[in-house]
């Protein structure tokens, strides 16, 4: 948007820009929809460089463009300043256009502002972070190494690999192996460029009354790298040196100073006091230009993902380093009484929800407030139930007890997700009372996507933290309010439990458009005297009058009806509660599929009346609206108070209630015999992208309406359908044992001491994970330390491998319906396991090679760690690498008995934080506006508004948030059908880097954005670096799964055919071969997958000059196609064409597979899963085949001629020659694609 002297600007972006890519040159400027045009203003500095040239749109507001000069080289040093135009002083939230007479070349003039303490206070924060100067925030939210990002890492091995002509990384690899686990930790990075020693508040702070009222607003320390130490005023015209010492105090400016000794700017002043300042200052952005700088990009919309593997605490990457001004940044950021940061929650949501909605800019300018609004609220709840949960808060109600206590803490209201005053009593207490918290977060989720006007919602956090579940409100004005006599607390709804029901004429309106929206039916309620009330929603979820005129809705936890078919089904043991309601993902799916039954009947009486129409020979024009199908008179919903305790009182009531409960039995029961069943065809198929861990298989299983209570279920009907499923059979049984644990670990963290959390985690993870290593692991524990909690839980240290065993088999039976095999316990995937549970318990584990068994103590104790490990030696190769961070890590004393973890282990325990937050809708509009465009095949059109709708992500959500990251991944994959190359591995390594830091360097999506950036890679003519990021998918695949997982064959397959690309044909049939067992594996050996990997794998032997073998694998694919599809079938008369030419002319054998290989690359792939001589896109988990990218041609026709085939095979001189362009040194965030528009 900004541009200076080539610079663009890294802090905004706007809907124009999206030109850049689909043009592939520097854009025209133009007009779009919804955006004014791009245009050229100058803005005159005081300083130097005195003037430069901004771009910039008519819709964007005065701040925005104060925001480009913050952030611009050159210009960063001011942030204290207004504009001016045409002598007028400009207000820096009107819009440009709204600016009289600005135009295109128009000058406006920075003017230096006089500084209030809060902005010189602000402007020491921002020099301090510009320079190098300040270091890790103390931070009780954000975790160690939050927000990680290892692309640089792995993309500077891929430049170094592209440099060796001969090697590849993919040679020597062990498919099979355990990958180190440095693979998932960051580099040693070298220092950075030092410009200061230190800036710092002076001890003479707080500035004196009398000195005050001369402008004296703050006193600074700063040590120059030359050793000098200068006592700084920041005074309201600016900074300068002053007369202090550290024992006498005289702020005034010192005049024998040889240099100039005053600045506006605190960064100009210490430039002046500094002779290697300006030097060093240059290193640092050199050194900061040489990352992406979506790497170390600041978080604003969302909260950075904190890695459960970090690196251990004795290496430099978590050294803690003294900053005196560490503990000084809470007063700099926040004032002396740190009022600044107080605000009134409640009021901006409601204000903002209140925003006009009539045009777009509205729209825009409402969803990106909300979004920043719901992302500061997030984060400052999360911090205070942090606080609460660790007894840093004083209770409102301190003579409660501890779960009925209640806290206020930075205008938000907390408290305990438990049944602290009875009220889940009959529902199952405290555990219906954890679980009702977490429901209530997604119906207030929910009502906020639905965005009624009229109805509001409190703010909502749920956090959970060290065994305990926190709620964090918005304080409603009223709730809290003393009411008169006869008086209801609550307006509507239940008031007390169920047994008194209030009913209010104002809340019928909103409340009726809720309802309809949820699917939820009108439907009667009766109090304790059983007296009707007819409501429009469930009795528990409640209608708030607020003293400020607002209707709220609370308690949003029964929005969907119970689970009528879980509660009555017999179980040894009864379930913990009866919380266990239907998901609304599950009531929409039955909503469509109810809707698709009435669609079918309406057509099939239309038929019937049709043929009746044309018996009595009525024209056709009578009937020429057949085809369309009036749905007004489908009505459906579903009742949430069924089988919740309500006695209807008349015959005609009890009828209508048995009708309601019939009609969701009928949910719960398509749930049952559709919705599972469907899910497991579609993964028995291959149809769907296979989970990988515990995380995308409750993504998928949410995605599709089934709640993780079924997974017994899921497991037991997986186990039936062969080795096919076996995949998921291992994950929902790891994941049904994660969550036990997770129940377990936090009945026992709820009353542990902060100071024995570490030792609690760590003997129970050695219960069930180190028991092989040692039978009879004891707790550390602190004796000295224990005395003084003589209140505290320590039940943990009694837990025994084998108790914790038979408490995870009973919480499995009764959670899940399913019994463990008998020797469970051995078959146990420790380094996944310990992978899932981390995660969901907010653990940050130092990285060490943990043993889990006996053999690899031993290991770790015989084997010497010598230099040059190879892959085939993962243990080794990740001992030293562990050995080269931690040099001063020595083997355990031998006194010790050995376990598998330690208290030491156990570094940080980050809160897991669930908000309700909604998605933009507008963006989501305009996203898939832009695919069903693309369906009609109006292609330039669908572009638009794919490029609108990034545009608007980006706005709204900013650069860094999951929602971006999933829509730079698609808008990649739209570039690589496209044919726009570059575009396409822009785009795909932004998503990688957004999903790394938001999601975690580990997870399955990840891994996946990794994937498809190699196949873009390949497909610009860079294999050996496709090859690196394939290397690196892989080796976390292992970690998080282990090897051979199902989707893994297509991986292995685009990796087989980068290696015949740069004629590594050995190496190339190694991997088919790979992908082979896997394939008989889950397909068996006469499958049709099989087949088709068996002539890809002849083609590649034949390609080795291994003609025999050759031979051998196409009679066995002829033989199965022959089998399965019959002798017509194009693939049994290909591989009969194959098997003939082999047989007789094995001459002619390496030519003739280039020739095939290059007329397959022009088929569609045989099999959705698995892909012919081509690459393909990996699948996202859970998706659906027609939803994977496909070619570029509609037809599935490769467009380009035999001759560039052959050249794609063989490999021409140019390719073979050609290395990855070195990217640009600084690339715009927000720049989309294509790297030539920073030439404009």
């Amino acid at each position: 948007m900004a541009e200076t002297n080539g610079e663009l600007e890294h802090s905004k972006e706007a809907p124009q820009a999206s030109q850049e890519i689909a043009n592939g040159n520097a854009p025209e400027v133009t007009e779009e929809d919804n955006a004014g045009g791009l245009f050229q203003i100058s803005v005159k500095l005081p300083h130097a460089p005195h003037k430069i040239q901004v771009m910039v749109s008519s819709q964007e507001q005065v701040q925005d463009v104060r925001q480009s000069i913050v952030e611009l080289p050159g210009t960063f040093q001011y942030t204290c300043f207004h504009l001016e135009f045409n002598g007028n002083r400009i207000n820096d939230f009107v819009e440009l256009s709204e600016v009289p007479d600005l135009e295109a070349d128009s000058e406006i003039i920075l003017v230096e502002d006089p500084y209030t303490e809060k902005e010189a206070r602000m402007h020491v924060v921002r020099i301090r972070e510009l320079i190098g100067a300040s270091g890790d925030r103390v931070d009780n939210l954000h975790g160690i190494s939050a927000g990680l990002s290892l692309h640089d890492a792995i993309t500077a091995d891929a430049i170094k690999g592209n440099e060796s002509e001969k090697e590849h990384s993919l040679s020597k690899y062990d498919l099979t192996g355990v990958s180190p686990l440095q693979t998932i930790l960051p580099t040693e990075q070298a220092p950075l460029p030092k410009t200061v020693k230190s800036i710092s508040l002076s001890s003479w702070n707080p500035v004196p009354y009398n000195l005050r009222q001369k402008g004296h607003l703050l006193y600074l320390v700063v040590s120059t790298n030359e050793g000098e130490y200068f006592q700084i005023t920041a005074h309201v015209s600016g900074f300068f040196v002053n007369k202090c010492s550290n024992s006498r105090f005289d702020p005034f400016p010192k005049p024998t100073h040889p240099k100039k000794g005053s600045a506006h700017s605190l960064l100009t002043l210490i430039s002046q006091l500094s002779p290697s300042f300006n030097a060093s200052f240059e290193a640092l952005q050199e050194y900061n230009n040489e990352k992406d700088l979506l790497t170390t990009f600041p978080f604003q919309n969302a909260i950075p993902n904190s890695p459960w593997l970090i690196a251990p605490s004795t290496s430099s990457l978590n050294a803690h380093q003294p900053d005196i001004t560490r503990s000084q940044e809470n007063y700099l950021i926040s004032g002396v009484d740190n009022a600044e940061t107080l605000r009134d929650w409640n009021e901006e949501f409601q204000t903002t929800r209140e925003l006009p909605r009539e045009t777009v800019q509205d729209r825009v300018f409402r969803e990106r407030l909300t979004s920043k609004l719901f992302a500061d609220y997030n984060e400052a709840a999360a911090r205070g139930a942090v606080l609460v949960a660790r007894g840093e808060v004083a209770p409102l109600n301190p003579t409660e007890a501890r779960d009925a206590q209640i806290f206020v803490y930075n205008n938000i209201f907390y408290s305990f997700g438990a049944d602290g005053v009875g009220t889940f009593t009959s529902e199952g207490g405290d555990e219906a009372a954890r679980v009702a918290v977490g429901k209530d977060v997604l119906g207030i989720k929910a009502v906020n996507q639905l965005d009624i006007e009229g109805l509001f919602t409190p703010g909502t956090v749920v956090v959970d933290y060290l065994g305990k579940r926190i709620v964090g409100q918005s304080i409603v004005p009223g709730i809290f309010k003393q009411r008169e006599p006869g008086e209801h607390q609550i307006d509507y709804g239940g008031v007390e439990g169920k047994e008194v029901v209030a009913t209010h004429a104002d809340f019928v309106p909103v409340f009726e458009k809720l309802s309809k929206a949820l699917r939820v039916k009108q439907h009667p309620v009766w109090d304790k005297e059983n007296k009707r009330h007819d409501l429009e929603g469930s009795v528990e979820t409640k209608g708030l009058l607020g003293t400020d005129g607002r209707k709220y809705v609370l308690d949003l936890y029964r929005v969907a009806p119970l689970d009528a078919a879980w509660q009555e089904e017999d179980g040894s043991d009864v379930y913990p509660h009866r919380m266990s309601v239907l998901r609304l993902e599950l009531v929409e799916a039955y909503w469509r599929h109810k809707m698709s039954q009435y669609v079918k009947a309406e057509v099939e009486s239309r038929k019937a009346a049709s043929a009746e129409a044309a018996k009595e020979g009525k024209t056709e024009e009578e009937n020429a609206d057949q085809e369309r199908v009036d749905i007004s008179g489908f009505n459906f919903a579903l009742n949430p108070d069924v089988f919740s305790g309500q006695v209807p009182q008349t015959e005609e009531e009890k009828e209508q209630w048995a009708k309601d409960e019939q009609e969701v039995r009928d949910a719960c029961d398509y749930l049952r015999s559709k919705v599972i069943p469907d899910l497991l065809k579609d993964l028995h198929d291959g149809d769907v992208g296979f989970p990988m861990d515990g995380q995308s298989l409750t993504q998928l299983l949410h995605k599709r309406g089934i709640n993780l209570r079924y997974l017994g279920k899921l497991a037991q009907q997986s186990t039936e359908k062969g080795p096919r499923l076996q995949a998921l059979s291992i994950l929902v049984v790891q994941e049904m044992i994660t969550r036990a644990f997770k129940h377990i670990a936090n009945r026992h963290l709820n009353n542990v001491p902060a100071p024995f959390v570490a030792s609690c985690l760590s003997h129970l993870l050695n219960c069930l994970l180190g028991s092989d290593v040692n039978a009879t692991p004891e707790a550390e524990i602190d004796e000295s330390l224990r005395k003084i909690f003589p209140e505290g839980d320590f039940s943990f240290e009694k837990v025994t491998p084998e108790s914790l065993r038979a408490e995870l088999e009973k919480q499995v039976t009764i959670r899940f319906r399913f019994s463990l095999e008998e020797n469970w316990a051995n078959s146990l995937r420790h380094l996944q396991l310990l992978r899932d549970i981390s995660i969901k318990l907010g653990l940050q584990l130092g990285a060490r090679d943990f043993a889990f068994t006996k053999a690899q103590v031993k290991e770790q104790v015989i084997v010497p760690v010598t230099n040059g490990s190879t892959q085939e030696e993962p243990k080794k190769k990740g001992k030293k690498k562990g050995g080269d961070k931690s040099p001063t890590r020595t083997a355990p004393a031998p006194a010790k008995p050995a376990v598998t973890f330690t208290a030491d282990d156990i570094l940080n325990v980050v809160p897991l934080v669930r908000d309700a937050s909604p998605r933009s809708a507008l963006a989501e509009e305009a996203l898939e506006a832009g695919r069903i465009s693309l369906m009609q095949n109006q292609k330039q059109l669908g572009q638009e508004l794919i490029l609108e709708s990034l545009s608007l992500h980006e706005q709204i959500y900013g650069i860094l948030h999951p929602e971006v990251a999933k829509l730079y991944h698609q808008l990649s994959m739209l570039y690589y059908q496209t044919d726009e190359k570059e575009a396409a591995v822009e785009l795909a390594r932004k998503a990688v880097i957004v999903t790394e830091r938001t999601m975690g360097v580990d997870c399955a999506d990840t891994i996946l954005s990794y994937l498809n950036l190699s196949l873009f890679e390949h497909a610009s003519g860079n294999t050996k670096t496709a090859l690196v990021y394939i290397k690196h998918a892989m080796d976390v695949w292992k970690i998080i799964y282990g090897p051979n997982h199902p989707d893994s064959i297509t991986t292995m397959n685009n990796a087989a055919v980068m290696l015949q690309h740069l004629k590594q044909y050995t190496d190339s049939r190694k991997w088919f071969e790979a992908s082979l067992s896997i394939c008989e594996d889950l397909f068996g050996k006469d499958s049709i997958n099989t087949a088709t990997i068996l002539f890809q794998l002849a083609q590649a032997l034949a390609l080795d000059q291994d003609s025999k073998a050759a031979v051998g694998k196409m009679r066995e694919a002829y033989t199965i196609f022959l089998a399965q599809l019959g002798p017509e079938d194009r693939n049994t008369k290909e591989a009969e064409n194959w098997l003939e030419q082999l047989t007789q002319n094995a001459v002619s054998i390496a030519k003739h597979a280039k020739d095939i290989q290059a007329r397959r690359l022009r088929r569609n792939p045989l099999n959705p899963r698995v892909s012919s001589m081509g690459t393909r896109v990996q699948p996202q988990v859970g998706q659906t085949a027609p939803e994977i990218a496909a070619p570029a041609d509609p037809s599935g026709l490769d467009s380009r001629s035999i001759d560039e085939l052959l050249k794609f095979i063989e490999g021409s001189d140019a390719n073979s020659s050609r290395k990855q362009k070195k990217r640009a040194a600084t690339s715009n965030p927000k720049l989309r694609g294509s790297k030539q528009s920073n030439k404009a």
